[in-house]
């Protein structure tokens, strides 16, 4: 045994590979990536990147079916499009264990809503730890993969944000030995879902989450910390750090599986208090249930439902008490909004797109900060792959120039995950809307994952690579054209061109994401601009590239300046000025 210090999804990948994990699944996204980042780091373990959430857990399931302890993991809203074959799954039950780490991210940090995942844990029956800590992270998956053994049920594993990214000290071990060998074993009226057999399996289902809910009274990871007589606290997860911050004097019953509860473990704690919390992060979870066993809490009525949690938040809540900030400050900082990188070969299409009053229907990536001013390009962002049948659903209902004026935009890796059925439906119902496929050879929003589109797998080893344009023309599109998005003009007149087609057609730019580090040539020397040639007309600031800097003092209207840390060299802005101000460095 040895002590590091690690976040919680490097625990979560260290405690996989304790468990004896023989395959680990994912599809990247925030802030669930790097726990594959890690299994990969493992040989033992064969990590890989599948193209969406439903496939990679199909791809658990199919080797927990051959015996083998596997790991699949995905942000919140991966969960919804891999609720599919995760609803049966509870029904079938396992052979070899099979843990489904899913991370929510209250306050919305990198995500299009706030969902609370321990609502799936109740609607799939699936049994549900939740994790305080990384050493807590790293316990309940070794945990989570010998429930799922002894109760023949998938097990989920919930974080958050802030388990999955913050860290702590944790104690690791060895990893376990004697597990059995995968194998084929024949079990059609266990796995073969026809209503026969799942008939019979829902009542298993059902008497195995009592069974569950009554062991887990007796487990540590439901523990009661006994302190006052007067207060306690029922909570779980990262929200137990809070309240043992605000009510240190509290008693409390820390909850580790969070579903089922352990309901007569609540009934005896509850019973000894006059004043009870319940504190959680987002929905009423726990309170809810809490409150159909006929026990009157104190929580949402106070707590804030949106949003996460703070030490702050939770003391003014409950105690109506302000923290008094470690300091106060009367300088205003200009707001920071997220902002593509220099150099990002989508900024050109979103400029094009808003020259061209494209209504655009967005998606979910990098380019959705074509959204953002000045670019103000994006008009819708629902989820993954909505982009194309959000496209195809306007060019229905629309006529005259509003039917021309729709464009659907969708990076490479999203139009794998779920872009192409949508594009199916496009061609079979006869749209004739225009798809932009911004291919930059990685799934870029998330840290520069691979994707079947980019050549090489999660271990960094050369793989076939999808090509889009056939795979566009296979579905029946006739007109695919390739841009180099970095030519503004090309870019502009076909996008211009294909908008006017009167079928369905698509466009892929291609163009390596800025920061891709085997494709760093694209790099070209910084670009600098002439002062005595700058007008101070401010065209180029129209790009909102980070690496152009105002300077409002220089000259009677000020002029543009070039941060040379930042510029790539890509030339956007030299195409938009018309006086020859830009020019590249020089080492003279």
């Amino acid at each position: 045994m040895s002590k590091e210090i690690l976040s919680g999804n490097e625990a979560i990948a260290r405690g996989a590979f304790e468990a004896g994990v023989k395959v680990a699944v994912a599809y990247p996204g925030t802030p669930s990536t790097e726990i594959l980042e890690n299994t990969a780091h493992y040989p033992s373990i064969d990590s890989s990147w599948a193209p969406n959430e439903k496939v990679a857990l199909e791809v658990g399931i199919g080797s927990c079916f051959g015996g083998a302890r596997s790991l699949v993991t995905m942000k919140h809203v991966g969960v919804n499009v891999a609720a599919d074959p995760l609803f049966t799954l509870s029904y079938t039950g396992v052979r070899g264990g099979l843990v489904l780490v899913v991370a929510d991210d209250p306050e919305l940090h990198s995500s299009q809503d706030e969902q609370d995942s321990r609502h799936y844990a109740r609607a799939a029956k699936v049994p549900m730890f939740e994790p305080s800590d990384s050493q807590e992270a790293l316990d309940y998956t070794r945990l989570a993969f010998e429930a799922s053994e002894q109760f023949d049920t998938p097990m989920f594993l919930r974080t958050t944000t802030r388990i999955s990214h913050s860290k702590s000290i944790v104690e690791t071990g060895e990893p376990v030995t004697g597990l059995p060998e995968p194998s084929l074993e024949r079990n059609p009226p266990k796995l073969v879902m026809l209503p026969g057999n799942a008939r019979k399996r829902h009542v298993f289902v059902e008497q195995r989450l009592r069974d569950m809910a009554e062991w887990s009274c007796s487990q540590a990871f439901n523990r009661v910390e006994e302190r006052s007589s007067d207060v306690g606290v029922i909570t779980a997860g990262i929200a137990y750090q809070y309240a043992r911050e605000v009510l240190p004097d509290a008693s409390v019953l820390k909850l580790g599986l969070v579903y089922p509860l352990p309901t007569q473990l609540i009934k005896d704690f509850a019973s000894r208090f006059k004043t009870l919390y319940v504190i959680e992060e987002l929905e009423p979870f726990l309170e809810e249930q809490i409150r159909a066993l006929g026990i009157d809490v104190i929580g949402k009525d106070r707590l804030p439902i949106c949003g996460e949690l703070t030490p702050g938040r939770v003391r003014e809540s409950l105690l109506t008490e302000k923290l008094q900030p470690a300091y106060e400050t009367s300088v205003e900082l200009p707001n920071r909004p997220p902002n593509m990188c220099p150099g990002c070969p989508h900024r050109g299409v979103f400029y094009a797109l808003n020259r061209l009053k494209a209504f655009v229907t967005g998606d979910i990536g990098c380019y959705t900060l074509g959204f953002m001013p000045p670019l103000s390009a994006m008009d819708t962002c629902v989820c993954m792959g909505a982009s194309v049948g959000n496209a195809s659903g306007l060019n229905k209902v629309l006529s005259g120039p509003d039917k021309q004026k729709v464009v659907g935009v969708i990076g490479d890796s999203t139009f794998l995950h779920t872009g192409i059925n949508g594009l199916m439906d496009m061609v079979y119902n006869g749209s004739t809307a225009t798809l932009i496929i911004l291919d930059n050879r990685i799934t870029a929003m998330t840290g520069r994952q691979e994707n079947p589109a980019s050549g090489f797998t999660l271990a960094g080893d050369p793989s076939a690579r999808v090509d889009l344009e056939q795979l566009c023309r296979s579905v029946g599109i006739r007109s695919v054209r390739k841009v180099n998005p970095w030519n503004l003009e090309e870019t502009r007149q076909v996008i211009k061109e294909e908008m006017e087609r009167e079928e369905p057609s698509v466009v892929i730019t291609e163009a390596p994401c800025i920061l891709i580090k085997r494709d760093v040539g694209q790099r070209k020397p910084p670009l600098v601009i002439d002062p005595d040639k700058c007008t101070g007309c401010k065209a180029c600031l129209k790009i909102g590239c980070p690496a152009i800097e105002w300077q409002p003092d220089a000259g009677e209207r000020g002029k543009a300046y070039v941060n040379q840390l930042l510029c790539v060299g890509c030339g956007i802005c030299d195409q938009l000025c018309k006086f020859d101000a830009y020019s590249e460095v020089t080492n003279d």
